[in-house]
């Protein structure tokens, strides 16, 4: 199907050159002049050509005064610091003007003599320039998507497998794509050299244009590259057949920092649906975890029949039974394949839309993505660049907590796109940019959403729901980023006074809007930002909510509004628990709880108190308050008699460091002692970074030092128990306390785990 929502494509959004069909883009370094190799897909598979391809600077006039490196400059219009542009033959020559503009800038970094601005991305360089994008005029499923999944057999004696290991092998790699093909290549037919040989050559038959897996980057690509060069087998997975190639990276969702392994292949992307998990999360804030189970149970794409087995259990199964680890890989692959289905749609989107590679486009943050629109656009204009401004602090959104426990029942209001729609109604936008781009990508933004969101709902065919439901996504997640862009010490137009005008006009907005709610008998209860949880006027626990002068309500609220401010009341919940700013939890129709902030749902917490809480927060939302003695009994009865098995009350840890690097941050003072490390550097084996330690605490007093107390789970023996209880026993009792639940009278009736 044409999609016309997308037609006359403004190129502002999708570059000025509609190409369609390139699914990679990958630098060719030439001799005089170097190119860009362009693989593009057709109806008869994936054709190779070349396209000239002109690195780039942006800089000041009187940058490249006696620079030794020849180029072509040309002059930028507008009163931008960076206006001229300087063209080389290759990108070695723009690399030696680079350093010399280096080294320049550090003789005077007060007042540099000679600001530069180099991408230093080949790839985003040539389709800034050229003004192409990748999928371009593709849908979803044009892209060609290999999963991979791989099982090892783990050293007697150890929690995890490791690569380095000799007897740590590969038993299993399975393989699935987007059409529903799946293999799995087992080790009970071949040896791990033609497992390993075999991978690469289907690789190469297939012809993916991505190869995607979770956790792939720091566990199944690794562990690939790690065994084939213990057999001398090249990773030739390139679209040429150039070996692949990986380096140290990091990438940041939200707070968190995430080191990892990053693989490239020529010709290919590769897609980790770890971190496409961990970027949902950072909006939705849902999930019980990150793991692939975990995840696949969440989004209901587990299958009734599928085969599970504990991943310490592996070698063992193997053993017995190697079809079941087989069938095992197979249901794992086939459970990525859905969770990439489901999730790496936007990013698909995206990338129709900006400079970079598909692979990049998942590692880079919003205000970097608006960035780059932005100098695409000056660069298509030939409009000077301006030179960020300084950063400073200032007060951001409007949060507040106005009652605590549990209300019953609450609804959710939320402001649509509020900080967007003040910009574009108050007209806030970077001082520096001269040619309006900021505020005109924003309008075009929100005025492409909504056409795409009325597409979503006028079709019937499933793919086009799923199509369109993708896209207005995406343009919501690039329209939300506008302001964040405003305060983002490294963008290009960035501007901190017009950030904190946005967030001064929609901390007032929003303080109207509760002042309103309770003139007009509405409770409020928390407010995060951009909505607003409360009770609706008239209504108290167990009343029967009268729909009429709700509506009535509601109606009269989106009115008293300013102009181009519209709300949209979109939830409605049986019950709330507000613990704290924040930290809350709801229940809704249907039954299902939704934990929301670290103080109910740290993953810091042991998996016995992760469950006690989820239990004793139910019991709160559904009014059952005089339950929480029973179940805390439940549990203090499990921990004392060794009911659950020792996984139950474990840790398990990552060790990012080698033990010997973590003793020498210890000898300096620069860290403090840790359980894992510890139990690492006193095991008789070796363990080394990126293995897990799995441990639990032992001895008999409430109060001991974790890193001297601990054992390693695969030391724990059933027979002779040895965890700590009254520890354990103490960890529940101060989780009793920070939540209110006493001991209480004996009731007869019993809680079932």
């Amino acid at each position: 199907m044409t999609d016309d929502t997308l037609s006359n494509l403004d190129p502002m959004l999708y570059g000025v050159d509609p190409e369609s069909g390139i699914v990679a883009a990958e630098h060719r370094p030439g001799v005089g002049q170097d190119e860009m190799l362009l693989f593009v897909r057709r109806a008869g598979g994936v054709a190779c050509r070349t396209e000239s391809f002109r690195p780039f600077i942006f800089a000041s006039a009187a940058a490249m005064q006696d620079c030794p490196v020849a180029c072509d400059e040309s002059a930028l219009e507008g009163g931008g610091v960076l206006n001229r542009l300087l063209l080389f033959n290759t990108w070695t020559e723009m690399l030696k003007a680079r350093k010399w503009l280096s080294r320049q800038t550090r003789r005077s970094p007060s007042a540099p003599d000679a600001p530069y601005l180099c991408l230093g991305d080949p790839v985003q360089q040539y389709l800034m320039s050229s003004g192409k994008t990748l999928f371009g005029g593709m849908r979803f499923d044009d892209l060609h998507r290999m999963q991979v999944d791989i099982e090892c057999l783990t050293t007697e004696g150890y929690d995890f497998c490791n690569a380095e290991r000799e007897d740590d092998c590969i038993v299993a790699i399975a393989l699935s794509d987007e059409t529903g093909w799946t293999e799995v290549l087992s080790g009970k037919d071949f040896d791990e050299a033609t497992l390993l040989s075999r991978f690469v050559e289907i690789v190469q038959e297939r012809d993916p244009d991505v190869l995607e897996g979770h956790n792939l980057f720091n566990f199944d690509l690794p562990y690939i590259a790690a065994r084939a060069k213990r057999f001398g087998i090249s990773l030739a997975l390139g679209r040429d057949g150039r070996v692949a190639q990986h380096r140290p990276s990091r990438v940041n969702f939200g707070e968190r920092t995430i080191s990892y392994d990053r693989f490239d292949i020529f010709g290919r992307h590769v897609i980790d649906t770890f971190f496409l998990v961990q970027a949902y999360d950072i909006s939705s804030r849902s999930l019980p975890g990150y793991g692939l189970k975990q995840v696949a149970a969440h989004f209901g794409l587990a299958s009734a029949d599928r085969t599970y087995i504990e991943g310490r259990e592996i070698s063992r199964e193997f053993k017995r039974d190697p079809d079941k680890v087989i069938a095992y890989c197979r249901d794992d692959v086939i459970e990525t394949r859905e969770i990439s289905r489901l999730l790496s749609h936007s990013y698909f989107v995206q990338t129709s839309m900006l400079p970079y590679s598909y692979q990049n486009v998942m590692v880079r943050g919003s205000a970097t993505k608006i960035d780059a629109l932005m100098i695409r656009e000056y660069l298509r204009r030939g409009r000077a660049l301006p030179i960020p401004g300084g950063a400073r602090s200032f007060s951001g959104g409007y949060t507040d907590m106005f009652e605590q426990g549990v209300i019953r029942p609450v609804h959710h209001c939320d402001v649509r796109s509020l900080y967007p729609s003040l910009m574009l109604t108050r007209k806030l936008a970077p001082a520096s940019d001269d040619q309006g781009v900021f505020l005109l990508l924003l309008e075009q933004l929100k005025r492409l959403r909504l056409s795409a969101k009325q597409k979503m709902q006028e079709s019937t065919e499933a793919s086009d729901i799923l199509y369109f439901d993708a896209l207005q996504s995406t343009f919501k997640i690039l329209i939300n980023s506008f302001y964040g862009y405003l305060g983002f010490s490294q963008a290009r137009f960035g501007d901190f006074d017009a950030a904190e005008r946005v967030a001064a006009d929609g901390r007032d907005l929003l303080q109207f809007m509760i002042d309103w709610m309770r003139e007009h008998g509405a409770r409020p209860v928390e407010i995060d930002t951009d909505g607003i949880y409360f009770v609706p006027p008239g209504v108290s626990d167990g009343d029967e909510i009268d729909e009429a002068a709700l509506q009535a309500f509601r109606a009269r609220f989106a009115e008293a509004l300013p102009d181009g401010i519209e709300i949209e009341f979109d939830g409605e919940y049986r019950s709330m628990y507000s613990y704290k700013m924040k930290n809350y939890a709801l229940l809704d129709a249907a039954g299902k709880v939704t934990l929301k902030g670290a103080a109910l749902k740290s993953r810091g917490l042991e998996p016995f108190q992760r469950e006690f809480l989820g239990a004793l927060i139910r019991l709160k939302l559904e009014g059952r308050d005089q339950e929480a003695g029973k179940l805390r009994r439940k549990f203090e009865s499990a921990i004392r008699n060794g009911e659950k098995p020792i996984q139950w009350l474990a840790k398990t840890e990552r060790l990012q460091d080698a033990p010997s690097t973590y003793q020498t941050k210890l000898a300096r003072g620069k860290r403090a002692r840790n359980a894992g490390y510890e139990l690492a550097l006193r095991a008789e084996r070796e363990y080394r970074a990126g293995d897990q330690v799995a441990y639990y605490v032992t001895g008999t007093r409430k109060t001991v030092a974790v890193y001297e107390a601990a054992k390693l789970l695969s030391d724990w023996n059933p027979a002779h128990r040895d965890e700590n209880t009254t520890y354990y026993l103490g960890k529940l009792e101060a989780l009793c306390k920070k939540f209110d639940v006493v001991e209480g009278e004996q009731e007869q009736t019993e809680l079932a785990f």
